[in-house]
């Protein structure tokens, strides 16, 4: 499966070009065996339609030529979980998740008929406050959503980095304290049954913060691994939130985006996945040595490299 941006005219919208995403299976021949293009299920996606009227009037930004209406950024098959061994069809391990940065909107694609079975978003009630479990509220660009795998802690539920930077239609944005949320969340409840932000590190709110990229990633051993992305800062934490381990990437490159339009120095990190410690070779240099307690209200355990 491929995820991937297929620029063409489509009618209804105001921009003569839409950058539309759309998802290819690929043989290993280099045949498409199946195609999914996001415009042709704009309808069953959950707008309403005086956002349905938005969505159609976007205008290409920051000197684009077509308009990123959607900009979906994550893609990934559910795999085997509870909700469908529990008969609950929206959730075969064969079908799609999906999140949309742009459109609060995290989505759940049917593989036999392409139709949308599952959404959550785009409209959410106002953050209230940390308290859980309760609905889920305002999402704003979504990333690396997907359903925590069997055997992890949490498993069958939605894990996902909720950026709190600004998008939507309407636009929202997270107001004078902005700061990101890992959600962990009941798919058929559409309920938070976990989250994290810094405060739950004895940290201002604004100290865990990326506007764009980003993920979290679930751990065997109940952790959560986070990527703050824009910052270039992977930190684990428990299900308290005390942070167990943290590294700042030292790699800086030059980058065209956020300098005003000249190049700057970023150590930015699209994502961190979890890997076995065994998949790394034998033959790779390694050490290990304990870890002494900590309290992480006081203090930071910082791995070098």
């Amino acid at each position: 499966l491929v995820l991937a941006n297929l620029v063409h005219p489509v009618p209804g919208f105001t921009a003569p070009q839409v950058l539309d995403d759309v998802i290819y299976e690929v043989t290993p021949s280099g045949s498409i065996a199946w195609q999914w293009v996001a415009s042709e299920h704009l309808n069953e996606l959950g707008f309403s339609p005086e956002s349905l009227k938005l969505v159609l009037a976007a205008k290409p930004r920051n000197g684009a030529q077509a308009v990123d209406y959607l900009h979906i950024n994550n893609m990934a098959v559910l795999g085997a979980n509870k909700w469908h061994a529990q008969g609950d069809a929206r959730f075969h391990p064969n079908n799609i998740i999906i999140s949309s940065r742009e459109s609060n909107i995290i989505a759940i694609i049917d593989r036999k008929t392409g139709k949308v079975a599952w959404t959550l978003g785009p409209d959410f009630p106002a953050i209230a406050g940390a308290h859980v479990p309760r609905a889920v509220d305002q999402i704003i660009g979504p990333h690396d959503a997907h359903l925590i795998a069997e055997g992890l802690p949490g498993a069958g539920n939605l894990l996902v980095f909720d950026n709190q930077g600004e998008a939507g239609y309407p636009r929202v944005s997270p107001g004078i304290f902005p700061h990101s949320r890992v959600l962990e969340i009941d798919p058929v409840r559409k309920q938070i049954v976990w989250q994290y932000t810094a405060a739950n590190s004895a940290q201002t709110l604004w100290s865990f913060y990326s506007a764009f990229i980003s993920s979290a990633r679930r751990l065997p051993n109940g952790n959560t691994l986070i990527d703050e992305g824009m910052n270039g800062r992977f930190f684990q934490v428990t299900q308290q939130g005390d942070i167990v381990w943290e590294y700042v990437s030292p790699y800086f490159g030059s980058s065209p985006v956020g300098g005003e339009g000249g190049p700057v120095l970023t150590n930015w990190v699209y994502r961190a996945l979890p890997v076995p410690y065994n998949w790394v070779p034998p033959e790779t240099p390694r050490s290990e040595k304990p870890v002494a307690a900590h309290n992480a209200a006081t203090e930071h355990l910082v791995a070098r490299p």
